[in-house]
């Protein structure tokens, strides 16, 4: 029987195979701004991943993206080369890699220990940003969880005039109740998958950069209702990340939209951020 889906599906297992002998150099403009956006990485990676949001922000809002990596990975003989790793990374999106403030121990040079409340504290006292992201309270890996409780415990010691958008993100774990689904054009993609083969090592291992378009297809299924409502119409999206909007202020947490919203590549960013 012809199954005029076999070239179709090919075409995507070819796509793969073939990706896995590319390379790519250079980097983009990075943005300077009082408005920040500071991306809470459990790994070096995640803030590839899970970045669509803050790229567009960057690039349609004129926001500065920080990256802070709150550990370098488990596994003490490659934090050096991970840390190396993640500096061209985010030097390609035009992005900094920020540690901390330099009397933090944190900040100090070669030093790959895991960010404290404290250390969080004090980026979020010195850095005022606008938006931050983090992972979920869920999101299966145990760095992962532990980033996202001791980010809201560093947002509970701050003073009650500290304001923020703060977006939930996902990647192990899917959360249950996104609220927001975010598109993205082949263009963005495709530099989000280029900054995650800056990972040398971890895609070296598992190519996982190259599936990153697959798992946003598949956002696109999921938030069409998760975002848009049970037996809704799905958006004519491609490719979406999907988060958790929500607003912190006088040190509580607070819901950031009325229902889920869905930001085209046209849509206006700075409505909501």
């Amino acid at each position: 029987m012809d199954n005029p889906y076999l070239k179709f599906v090919t075409n995507i297992q070819t796509g793969v195979e073939s990706a896995k002998t590319l390379s790519v150099s250079g980097k983009h403009a990075a943005v300077e701004s009082p408005n920040k956006v500071l991306i809470f990485s459990p790994h070096p990676d995640d803030e590839c991943i899970i970045g669509l949001l803050a790229l567009r922000l960057m690039r349609e809002a004129g926001m500065q993206v920080l990256n802070i990596p709150v550990t370098y990975g488990s596994n003490e003989a490659r934090q050096a080369g991970r840390a190396e790793e993640l500096n061209n990374a985010c030097n390609y999106l035009g992005w900094t890699n920020y540690r901390g403030p330099e009397s933090s121990t944190a900040a100090k040079p070669g030093c790959y220990q895991a960010l404290e409340k404290d250390d969080i504290v004090a980026i979020l006292t010195e850095l005022q940003p606008r938006v931050i992201l983090l992972p979920h309270s869920k999101d299966w890996n145990s760095r992962h969880i532990s980033t996202h409780h001791t980010v809201m415990e560093a947002l509970a010691e701050m003073p009650t005039d500290f304001a923020c958008s703060v977006i939930e993100t996902e990647f192990w774990g899917a959360m249950w109740d996104p609220n927001l689904m975010v598109e993205a054009d082949a263009e963005t993609l495709a530099d989000l998958v280029a900054a995650t083969s800056f990972h040398i090592e971890e895609v070296a291992r598992n190519p996982y950069h190259l599936l990153l378009p697959s798992w946003m297809q598949d956002n696109v299924r999921r938030g069409g209702e998760l975002v848009g409502g049970q037996g809704g119409a799905v958006p004519d999206f491609k490719f979406a990340t999907l988060y958790r909007f929500s607003r912190w202020e006088k040190n509580a947490l607070h819901h950031g939209l009325k229902e889920g919203k869905m930001l085209a590549t046209t849509d206006n960013l700075e409505e909501i951020f």
